[in-house]
Parts: C-alpha cells; structure tokens; sequence
C-alpha cells in the first residue's frame, strides 16, 4: 500500500509533507467516493467540489513554498451544515432556512481554514440538530454506512459516515445531548465532545446554548486531538504528537445504575470484552454511581426544547409548514415548558454537575457504553431490552446526555462490533472540566489497548 492511501490524518500529513501525495489527489480521491456514495448514504447537502479542488492546490503551492507548517495543512475535511461557511448555505438541514447564504465563515471554520484545510461539502443532519437518529432531514435521512436501512445516528450523521468512508478526512459537528457522539458510536469512528465553552459556537445554528458543544468526528483519538487544537485555535505543527497516559498508573470508573440498567446483550457483550481488555492491558477500574441520575432526562428536556423554541419562535409562527413534522412536534412541546420549570431544569443540572465532577475527583475518568443499543432501523419507533421497550430517542440520548447538562468533556471510540449484525459499538469516555486534553492522552492509551 502506497503511503497516501491511509485514512488518517496522522498518516495523510506524513504523506503530504514527504510527496507522497498531493492535496489535490487526496480532495480529488474524497469527492469521488462523495459522488459514488451520495446517492446511497445521503450524507452530504452540499458539496464545493470546485472550491475544493481550488483550495487544495492552493495547499500544494503553499506546501512547494514552504509555507506549510500545520498538521491540517492540505486535508480533507467537511462540516456539518449547521456550522456558516461563507458564500456556502447553511441549512440546517430544512426548508426554513432556504436561500440563506454565510457571509462569513464561523470561528470554528475560521480556524480550519487558516490551518490551510480544505472544505469538500456541508454535511446532512437531523434538522436543526434536533433528534439523535438523522432521519428528519428536509433533504431525507442520512443511512448507515454498514447498513443503510439502519440510522446513522444524530444529529451529526452526515459527519460520521463522512469520516466513516473516507468521504472527508474528518468533519466537525455539533453536540447537544450526543450529536456528535451518538452517530460517531453507531458509524464506528471517533467523536469528541470537548467541555462546554472551550470552542466557539459563535456562526453555528444553535439548538441550545445552554447545552450546545462544537467538537471533531475523526477516524482516530491523534487525529480528534489534531482537529481539536485547530478548533481552539492553536493548530499543532506537522511533527506535533499526542503522548497517551500510562495504563498502569489509570483509574476508570465504571459507571453502574442508570448506564448499565438497559443494555442490549451483544452490546454488553462487547462492552465488557473492551473493559477486559484495557483491565489486562493494567488500568485499574472500579465501580461508579451517580447521584441525581433520575433527573438527567427532564432537566436536559426542558433545557434543550425551551431554548430551541424560543430561538424558533418567529418562524414557527411565519412558516410552521416548513419543518419536519415531527421536529415541529417537539418545538411546539418546547413552547409549553413553564417559567418555573425552566428555572428548576437549571438547578438540576448544577446538581447533575456536581455529582459528576465530585465522581470524577476519585478516578481518572468515567467509562460507559456510548449507547445502549447498535444502530436501529430507519423509522423504527421503539428498542427492546429483553422484554423492556423503550422510544429509540431516548434510547440513543441515554448515556451521552448526563455530560452535556454536567458540561464535562466526553469521548467516543469504537471498542468492537455486535455478533449478528456486524455493527459499531462504541466505548464512552468523560473527564473534569478544563482537561479535554488530559481525556484525549487517557482515550488514545484505551484506544492502543483495544487494538493491541
């Protein structure tokens, strides 16, 4: 295998900077298996094949002059079309936003763009990032990249299987309650939900900003670090390396109750084959409960449907008929969420915080399944766990929600695949506030120990 042929941002920059590859080759290579693929996992809205191609070689002179100098400099990467690129719709995935151009890149694109990427299309979501399973979409569903009469997950699903069938390098995506984790697990790719604040969600469509996060969706935790110091705007020069942790001196706590009360078998099966294998490979994991866990689902409710129904008031009063059904649903739920309501939502979630930070002061992190169950069919309405039957939204949101109202960084890698179907399973990892970069080393040890 020539040396450009990786997936990897990691091994892509190596190739770069040795001419083992062009940019333009390498954007070229990403907009063919757009093409090939776009009629069958739906996963893009937009595609600037010409503004591609253009920035790419772009790229390649600056690299001839020597004035290549980031580890993104030349990649492929996509953005999830809630996320302003300018002269570039943003759409949010629905009629509501027809015609309406960025006229400026958001500071998440801002940065990519300066750190010499390159932007091959604005990706399909869940419309206005509102549903974690991507099937409401004004521009129809996004479809599993394994299976595509299953879900990719949401809201970022055109950003997972972009990056899931080499389509981009890496997309970036927006998390509320797990859009970038849910669809990262289900596809089988990485998805980093950094702590809340950290990353500018200025120029992004928001759901809600109370919870709303900005993060990568990578193929791996090296390149979710490269793509996320870009995002905070200090991109890592091309020779710049992510040093994991020392398994032997790392203590995980295995969250029990709430996140392990509903889990399809072979999906529990593959979780506790991953924690065996990062028990041998020497960390120490003990068990973890948390307080408050009762709560998570209504307080992230009234937080997220209140803030969104109030960012949608006027055009639900305008143009109602220019959503989805089933997001108008929700929205018009979010209108009748009380004052006082709101008010307890907030206090709730200062008491789901601090019952995870205060977890988080006895270990070095908190590991759980990323979801509950692989990813379901396209229109299914419910999961079952053994004669349990749950709505797959709150299925999917389940283990991802607890650490966007607790604000925590959170991370997602693939840990193995269901026996009967072959699907992703993803391992979920959080740690305190203000250490993103400290959960990026702790994952990328997990990550070498579950492929070693």
């Amino acid at each position: 295998m020539n040396a450009w042929q990786g997936e990897t941002i990691d091994e892509l920059r190596h190739a770069l900077a040795n001419g083992g590859v062009t940019s333009e080759a390498l954007t070229a290579r990403c907009l063919a298996r757009i093409d090939a693929d776009s009629a069958r996992l739906n996963a893009f809205i937009t595609v600037t094949a010409d503004r591609a191609l253009e920035a790419a070689r772009a790229a390649d002179r600056a690299r001839l002059a020597g004035r290549a100098t980031t580890a993104l400099h030349g990649i492929p990467i996509s953005l999830k079309d809630l996320i302003d690129q300018a002269g570039v719709p943003t759409t949010a995935a629905s009629h509501v936003r027809d015609g309406l151009v960025a006229a400026a890149d958001a500071p998440v694109a801002a940065r990519l763009r300066a750190a010499g990427a390159v932007f091959v299309g604005k990706t399909n979501l869940h419309e206005f990032a509102l549903g974690p399973t991507g099937d409401d979409s004004a521009f129809g569903p996004c479809r599993h990249p394994r299976d595509p009469s299953r879900v990719a997950g949401g809201s970022s699903g055109g950003s997972a299987i972009a990056v899931a069938t080499g389509m981009s390098i890496a997309s970036v995506g927006s998390d509320t309650g797990g859009s970038i984790r849910i669809p990262a697990a289900a596809c089988g790719v990485v998805g980093l939900k950094p702590g809340w604040g950290e990353i500018a969600a200025d120029g992004v469509v928001p759901l809600s900003r109370q919870l709303d996060h900005v993060g990568p969706l990578t193929r791996t935790v090296t390149d979710a670090w490269l793509v996320y110091e870009t995002l905070l705007g200090r991109p890592p020069s091309r020779s710049a390396t992510l040093e994991p942790r020392a398994l032997a001196r790392l203590r995980l706590g295995r969250l029990r109750g709430y996140f392990e009360a509903r889990l399809d078998d072979e999906v529990a099966a593959v979780y506790e084959d991953a924690l065996a294998r990062v028990r041998d490979a020497g960390a120490e994991i003990v068990d973890v409960t948390l307080p408050h866990t009762d709560t998570i689902a209504a307080v992230y409710a009234h937080l997220a449907l209140a803030d969104a129904a109030a960012y949608h008031a006027g055009t639900l009063e305008r143009r109602a008929g220019d959503y989805t059904s089933n997001v108008r649903l929700r929205l018009e739920m979010g209108r009748t969420i009380l004052a006082e309501d709101y008010v307890r939502a907030l206090a709730g979630r200062e008491a789901i915080a601090q019952g995870i930070d205060a977890a988080l002061m006895a270990v070095d992190a908190l590991v759980c399944p990323t979801l509950p169950v692989a990813a379901p069919p396209i229109g299914a309405a419910t999961v079952t766990f053994g004669t349990a039957t749950e709505p797959v939204r709150n299925a999917l949101l389940r283990l991802t929600q607890p650490f966007n109202v607790g604000r925590q960084p959170a991370l997602t890698l693939p840990c193995g695949t269901t026996r009967t179907a072959a699907l992703p399973v993803g391992l979920q990892l959080a740690g305190a506030s203000g250490h993103t970069t400290a959960l990026l080393r702790l994952a990328l040890a997990v990550e070498r120990a579950l492929h070693a």
